[in-house]
């Protein structure tokens, strides 16, 4: 009678038991093994601790994050794309950090990217074993068509998820840019990336549940990317959000308000620059800053390459 010799799945399992163990995300909290009879407001205020240690573990990686930032927008200044890759949480947050820059900064369709193993069904729905596919890693990525001006980011609270390290390998190959978000320092993810961002977050408050404070790390430090980069693209004014979509009541007013502050001219006049410039806020802005008309001011910002700093700097206002 034949047998089935499970040795190698039995000795792959070991493999990952001991990885896992020598993971500071996945270790156990033990001062807070009887969690489960706190008071509702203890634990409250003990997930309020737990949180409060993120934001320094994300500013002790801002060197990197900074690196990462200036390389990523070196190569997006040349038309690059930024791609995000991860499953799980990790994943999700790629997903929703590339969805808010079209509105955001009003960048152009597929410039920002978000890939989530087992594809769009996993951002509701826990799809089993695709984190463990390498192949569609590979996959995916190949439908994009990478080129060496894109950057790929993975993304994994343990450093070890296949199907991020994969997609930060094979994006290399291919003479991409690539980074590695992770919370375990040494991770395979970072060494497999040009730029490591280990932000050390420790054990969790549910022991292994690394959507916790290790997916509020990928939060801000995924923040940070887009929004430093976006930053150094000249799609802000300032601090100010001047490359949004008015696509809604609310953002037709922020705009309103948006070209105001930088202007500090009044409701009238904005009103008026504003329909000028077909509800276009950097063009609005020129128009009263330069003091142009919205074609003369469109003109100029095409020159500038939407940088509205450079164009209101070159502009030479009329006395």
């Amino acid at each position: 009678m034949a047998t089935t010799d499970t040795s190698g799945a039995e000795n792959s399992v070991r493999g990952l038991r001991a990885d896992l163990a020598g993971l500071a995300t996945e270790a156990r909290r033990t001062d807070l093994a009887g969690i489960d009879r706190m008071g509702t407001e203890a634990i409250v205020r003990a997930m309020n601790d737990e949180d409060r240690a993120v934001a320094p573990a994300v500013a002790a990686a801002a060197p990197a994050i900074a690196a990462a930032v200036d390389a990523i927008a070196e190569r997006m200044n040349r038309g690059g794309r930024l791609i995000y890759v991860g499953a799980g949480t990790a994943g999700r947050m790629g997903v929703l950090d590339a969805s808010e820059c079209p509105p955001t900064f009003n960048t152009a369709p597929g410039q920002v990217v978000g890939l989530i193993a087992g594809g769009p069904t996993a951002i509701h729905n826990a799809v089993e074993g695709a984190e463990d596919d390498t192949e569609a890693a590979v996959a995916d990525l190949e439908a994009l068509a990478l080129v060496p001006d894109d950057t790929v980011v993975g993304i994994s609270a343990s450093g070890r998820t296949p199907y991020s390290v994969a997609a930060v390998r094979h994006a290399a190959g291919r003479g991409a840019l690539t980074v590695g978000v992770s919370s375990n320092p040494g991770s395979p993810l970072g060494a497999a990336a040009d730029h490591a961002i280990e932000v050390e977050t420790g054990p969790e408050l549910i022991a292994g549940s690394t959507r916790l404070k290790a997916g509020t790390a990928q939060k801000l430090v995924l923040n940070t990317l887009s929004t430093v980069t976006m930053i150094r693209l000249g799609k802000t004014y300032g601090n100010l959000m001047v490359d949004l979509r008015s696509t809604n009541e609310k953002l037709r007013v922020r705009a309103h308000r948006i070209v105001e502050m930088a202007t500090g001219a009044d409701e009238d006049e904005v009103r008026r620059a504003l329909s000028a410039a077909g509800g276009h806020v950097k063009t609005a802005i020129l128009t009263i800053l330069g003091r142009l008309d919205a074609e003369e001011a469109a003109r100029l910002l095409d020159a500038s390459g939407g940088r509205l700093r450079e164009a209101v700097e070159s502009a030479a206002p009329r006395d």
